[in-house]
């Protein structure tokens, strides 16, 4: 009986610096995302400012591969923060975790790793995504989002979409279309951050958890560059 308690011991013992490095890589992924957020907000041709004072929620996804897109299994990860209150009029909150996975045969990345940024651009959409999987261009009008400050936001597909999407690559940041991707809440990945089981809905809608320490500069930044929400505010009833 000794022999066998021994074991186990020596097992959870040999497991703990795995499951450490394991946390680690999330916070890594989530303080990422604050960067990679940043830094395309300080190009020249970014977001224009009136699609990010109008989204609801933003979702980055730093440094996704293409074979992420080619290899079953495989998919990007990142995070997701939410304007909070009722009618997501509030402050800027704590972030959930997401996974994108999938895409259409014909999308390419040129095997570089890409960040990708997402802005979600009313309610239903913010909704949907929290609660389940979504498949872009069929659960949700998704678009390539226009850029340049003085670009126009006002095309069909822009006014029509609920997911605007962005890319960069090789430093290039660009519009891009990810129709045929599927978005999803990565609740293993959020046991991680917040040392807890705790749902998209949970930390996005309920403020269930406090801003965690890797998620602060993604928060403080989107409060900083949009800490009002200039959506109509009809359609955010």
């Amino acid at each position: 009986m000794r022999k066998v308690i021994s074991t186990l011991m020596a097992l959870a013992l040999t497991a703990l610096p795995a499951l450490a490095a394991d946390d680690t890589k999330e916070t890594d992924r989530l303080d990422n995302a604050g960067t990679v957020m940043q830094e395309i907000l300080n190009v020249p041709d970014d977001i224009p400012q009136d699609l990010l004072d109008k989204a609801e929620c933003v979702i980055v996804f730093p440094s996704v591969l293409k074979a992420a897109f080619v290899v079953g299994g495989s998919y990007g990860r990142g995070a997701m923060a939410c304007r909070s209150g009722e009618h997501f009029t509030g402050p800027w909150g704590a972030p959930t975790m997401m996974a994108l996975e999938g895409a259409s045969v014909g999308f390419q990345l040129g095997g570089q790793a890409t960040d990708f940024v997402l802005l979600v651009m009313n309610p239903r959409g913010a909704q949907a995504i929290l609660s389940s999987k979504v498949k872009l261009g069929a659960d949700m009008a998704a678009a390539a989002g226009p850029k340049g400050r003085d670009a126009s936001a006002n095309t069909d597909a822009t006014l029509r979409a609920e997911i605007l999407s962005y890319s960069r690559s090789r430093g290039l940041f660009a519009g891009i279309s990810l129709e045929g991707s599927t978005l999803r809440p990565d609740n293993d990945a959020n046991e991680k951050i917040y040392g807890k089981k705790v749902t998209a809905t949970q930390i996005i809608r309920e403020g269930a958890v406090p801003v965690p320490p890797s998620g602060r500069n993604l928060v403080s930044l989107l409060n900083k560059k949009s800490p009002k929400n200039h959506s109509d505010p009809n359609s955010l009833k």
